[in-house]
């Protein structure tokens, strides 16, 4: 994309109605947007936030914007004829999940999900995720490689998040295809083949919850593993309704699938386009073998950069609660604000060199996991997740090649691919 070209789609941005070449490559246009409008009015009247500075600002202030978005998803999910004792699945499950909402609802859910994800959880899960990954490494060498996404980077969390939550491996044949047609009716304009899908994979998603929670009443699991068995539980007088217990066990295999999967899929991608930081990897990898502390934290610096240089989850929502000023702009309360994670991760004023990847960059202060209280709960189980998966990828199969180029997911608010051959 042209600096030229860059500025057209800037000056004229409309987030429902985006080309084509900005969904393969949107970071020129960020860059525009950041040196001339970094906080750009839509069409539709909403806010969209470019700067580092700027995005952080309204993460910062939780009392002034609010990430409750009845408001805004009732005219969206609900269409005519609606019902107001039967709202559509989408709208029931995007405005009950943790993500999209405030205390004191957030901070219930937040607890009991984060009782069951400590530091010593997740330590304890590396050994499985070790033996999940290696099998799948197996099997693709016997086959002389396969797809990046579907035969590796897709099967990883479906995988973890299918064991946190206790769902039989002969059940989770479903889930990555609900996940993906839950999280896409996210995008900012949806289409009716969406919307259709959306609301399906909920009632699906949910029907099937609603036995597996019955199952787990009847014969509960470890709280301090079984996420779902402690969130059935509650702590103390911390208890979940029905209603909000299924939707945020959707929430919980979403948050933690589709974002990871394209974590894998986009490092083992980018790689492969920035030969010189693969070799450097190799070598470092090559040199810290014996040294397993230090292999760690030099993969956990690599993740950490992929994470920053395409970020997994591009966009975040807020909604003004009172007037406010924002980078020197006046927004009204009740403004909608689009907070553009995956441009302020490539601020210059924040980062050096922000369109290279640096897989040495350290300190690394991107917001691929959000900040304050809505800070993504499993960052650690994700970057566990990425540091494995990629680690032991490039130590099996060093010489991997693409063997046609790889096929984007098309969507504006998770950046990932859905298709990608390889060789070994």
């Amino acid at each position: 994309m042209t600096p030229e070209r860059a500025h057209d789609i800037a000056a004229t941005l409309d987030l429902r109605a985006l080309p084509a070449d900005f969904y393969a490559n949107p970071y020129p246009v960020y860059a525009a947007l950041r040196e001339t409008e970094p906080v750009k009015r839509m069409p539709d009247g909403s806010y969209l936030l470019t700067r580092y500075a700027d995005v952080m600002a309204v993460y910062r202030d939780a009392q002034g914007f609010s990430s409750d978005k009845r408001q805004e998803f009732a005219p969206k999910f609900n269409l005519p004829p609606f019902d107001e004792h039967h709202p559509a699945p989408l709208y029931q499950h995007h405005t009950t999940s943790l993500v999209f909402n405030d205390p004191p609802l957030h901070s219930r859910v937040r607890q009991l999900i984060m009782g069951a994800l400590t530091r010593r959880a997740i330590d304890e899960l590396e050994p499985g995720l070790i033996a999940l990954v290696d099998g799948l490494l197996d099997r693709m060498a016997a086959q002389g490689g396969g797809d990046l996404i579907e035969d590796f980077a897709s099967a990883i969390p479906v995988e973890i998040i299918g064991n946190l939550l206790g769902v039989p491996h002969t059940d989770r044949g479903p889930l990555r295809s609900w996940s993906l047609a839950i999280l896409g009716a996210l995008e900012p304009q949806l289409s009716a083949q969406q919307q259709a899908l959306g609301n399906a994979a909920v009632s699906e998603f949910t029907d099937y919850l609603r036995h597996l929670v019955a199952a787990r009443r009847r014969q509960p699991g470890d709280p301090q593993h079984d996420v779902l068995t402690r969130l059935i539980q509650g702590e103390g007088a911390q208890q979940l309704s029905e209603a909000e217990l299924l939707q945020n066990c959707v929430f919980i295999l979403n948050a933690g699938h589709e974002t990871t999967t394209n974590l894998i899929g986009n490092a083992l991608v980018t790689l492969q386009e920035w030969s010189e930081q693969k070799n450097h990897l190799l070598s470092n990898m090559k040199l810290l073998e014996q040294d397993l502390h230090g292999l760690q934290a030099c993969l956990m610096l690599a993740v950490d950069e992929f994470l920053r240089f395409e970020s997994s989850n591009q966009l975040g929502n807020r909604r003004a609660l009172r007037d406010a000023e924002v980078g020197g702009v006046q927004l009204p309360a009740g403004s909608l604000i689009t907070l553009c994670i995956g441009a302020a991760n490539r601020d210059p004023a924040v980062f050096d060199e922000p369109d290279t990847l640096q897989l040495h960059r350290n300190p690394n202060r991107h917001l691929a996991f959000g900040f304050g209280i809505h800070q993504c709960a499993g960052l650690s189980l994700a970057r566990l997740e990425g540091r494995v998966a990629i680690g032991r990828f490039l130590q099996r199969f060093p010489n991997y090649q693409l063997t046609q180029p790889p096929v984007r997911g098309g969507r504006a608010r998770f950046r990932g691919f859905l298709r990608a051959g390889f060789e070994v």
